[in-house]
């Protein structure tokens, strides 16, 4: 494996860890993939480092868990807004 990909995998790990960090937030801080940032992290940095990929899936399971009460919460928060606006809207 190429020396870079071995450093963008500790760093984006890292990354989760530290912020907390969705897929999303991860690959758009770093300009790159979804894709990339999965194959990285859940791939890639088990041969590197398996102790610091336990942690970032630990991390990306959380988020996983969580995701369908964020999606939840952000629709209701666009009907809110749509509502405030004069826009139709329940909420």
């Amino acid at each position: 494996m190429k020396d870079y990909i071995e450093e963008r995998a500790i760093e984006i790990a890292s990354y989760i860890i530290e912020k907390k960090a969705t897929v999303r937030q991860t690959a758009k801080k770093f300009g790159i993939s979804k894709s990339t940032v999965h194959k990285d992290v859940t791939d890639r940095l088990i041969q590197i480092n398996p102790d610091l990929a336990a942690r970032a899936r630990k991390v990306l399971d959380v988020n996983k868990s969580e995701r369908h009460i964020r999606g939840g919460l952000a629709t209701r928060e666009k009907y809110r807004h749509q509502a405030t606006d004069g826009l139709p809207g329940r909420l």
